[in-house]
């Protein structure tokens, strides 16, 4: 299966953000972390991204007779670089669309179930606006968010730090 193919499921995008920030997790540990996932489904998908590459065993240990892997991502293997992006289809960007809206409703729900749910305090957005941009205009605009956001990237988890869920998306709103 080819990165694209990997990274344009829902589950599977599920997967690569819960092991971002350099972190190791086992299996079980995915599994609690997508409780509204089925096991059997967290284990499938592991195994699909651990034999495309997009995750690598980090370490094994005996647990009651079995092995456990730890497994990291391999964040070379998470992008959908400019390159690839032209390769796609219009059906290839329909189902990668669909999968992030799906993975990102899903990431939701998860947040606003827990206990400790504040999306006051806790700076929750979903806004939506239309900018009226040339060409130019809007790869400049690009150019800047990737800026400030690559930042941010190297930030590994930390006492005070909170994984935080940010999704961008832009295309043209009607046909001119």
């Amino acid at each position: 299966m080819n990165t694209l193919d990997l990274l344009l499921h829902p589950v599977r995008l599920r997967i690569v953000n819960a092991m971002s920030g350099g972190r190791s997790r086992t299996t079980t540990e995915l599994c609690a972390r997508l409780p509204d996932v089925p096991k059997t489904t967290v284990y499938r998908h592991v195994g699909l991204l651990a034999e495309g590459g997009v995750l690598e065993v980090a370490g094994e240990q005996r647990v009651r007779g079995a092995v456990e892997r730890h497994y990291r991502l391999r964040h070379d293997r998470t992008r959908i670089d400019a390159g690839m992006a032209a390769t796609m289809t219009t059906d290839d960007h329909r189902r990668g669309f669909a999968a992030s809206m799906a993975a990102l409703l899903a990431e939701f729900n998860a947040y606003l179930d827990r206990d400790d749910a504040d999306p006051a305090a806790d700076l929750v957005g979903y806004r939506q606006a239309v900018l009226w941009l040339d060409e130019k205009e809007a790869a400049e605009m690009v150019e800047e968010l990737t800026a400030v956001l690559a930042a941010r990237f190297a930030n590994r988890p930390g006492p005070d730090r909170r994984p935080r869920l940010m999704s961008l998306i832009m295309f043209p709103a009607e046909e001119e």
